[in-house]
């Protein structure tokens, strides 16, 4: 790889901050309560009927106590509640509160906004290419090669 060209983990790290910079900058200029980049994310991959602080931890790509951290923040401001799973006794869903669903919704608005803007900025039809292919099935990750030698 060319030693000053960036990687393409690195360029989607950016975009993502991008996101979350300018989510982030929206929510609070709307009066919400501020949350960090990792709470936002746990708040993006919450199922609306509830989600296991597990489960939780393996869509965000933490660790399952960074996750629980999270959520008890996001509890403690009443954003979030833990609920008994149906299912399981010994395991309780994390869901969203009335002011939780609020505050997903002016995100939602939010982030519908930044889209118009990255596409006012860059064109509405790379914008419109980028999320096909980033909606595009990529499988499974690959195996890692064996060794060589």
């Amino acid at each position: 790889m060319d030693a000053g060209r960036r990687s393409l983990p690195q360029l989607l790290g950016e975009a993502r901050r991008w996101f979350d910079d300018a989510l982030l900058a929206a929510l609070e200029a709307d009066g919400a309560e501020p949350v960090s980049s990792t709470q936002l994310h746990l708040f993006a991959v919450l199922d609306e009927r509830g989600t296991t602080v597990s489960e939780l931890a393996r869509r965000m790509g933490v660790t399952r106590q960074t996750a629980h951290k999270a959520v008890h923040t996001l509890v403690a401001l009443g954003l979030l509640e833990q609920v008994p799973h149906p299912a399981s006794a010994r395991q309780l869903l994390i869901r969203r509160t009335p002011a939780g669903r609020r505050a997903h919704d002016r995100a939602t608005t939010a982030l519908d906004a930044l889209e118009r803007t990255l596409a006012a900025r860059i064109g509405g039809r790379p914008v419109r290419e980028l999320r096909a292919v980033l909606e595009m099935p990529w499988g499974e990750p690959p195996e890692p090669p064996g060794p060589t030698g």
